[in-house]
């Protein structure tokens, strides 16, 4: 009998997964059955991306990162993804009785004050910092001393 995890706050609710379902790709024929039920991969990547942590460090009771990766990258790039996007803005915007395209956009930008005179002369020069230049060239002496054929010192490659 297998048993039931606990759930995490990023898990899909019911309602979210009977909206969702119906936009994702059906499994490929022919292959051999999913290992997961696409809900808990969904669940997998819907946890890294609201935690914002590796991969890697996704829990064991998810499904395995690799297959989870796999998942999201082969959804954005046979726009699956966006294609979601697109029709939940549609639904979301047709009940708020707004046109399902919007019809404007704003970009917000940071505005940094400069001279009057602008242009190349009102930029700062660019600070050295000896310690930079110490780390530089001590690793370009290192790289130049050891032979590609020994192995890296404390990790450093060549």
């Amino acid at each position: 009998m297998a048993r039931q995890r606990l759930t995490y706050p990023t898990d899909l609710t019911d309602e979210e997964w009977q909206i969702l379902r119906p936009m994702l790709p059906p499994a490929k024929s022919g292959g051999r059955p999913r290992k997961y039920p696409i809900r808990e991969v969904l669940n997998a990547i819907q946890y890294i991306l609201r935690g914002g942590c590796a991969w890697r460090l996704m829990p064991h009771d998810l499904p395995q990162w690799q297959t989870a990766y796999q998942c999201f990258r082969s959804w954005r790039q046979d726009g699956t993804w966006l294609r979601m996007h697109d029709q939940l803005r549609h639904e979301v915007r047709t009940r708020m009785g707004r046109h399902p395209q919007p019809s404007a956009a704003i970009i917000d930008a940071q505005t940094v004050k400069t001279t009057e005179q602008g242009g190349p002369t009102a930029m700062t020069a660019p600070k050295n910092s000896t310690a930079a230049s110490a780390i530089s060239s001590w690793t370009r002496r290192v790289s130049c001393c050891v032979s590609s054929s020994m192995p890296p010192i404390c990790g450093m490659r060549t």
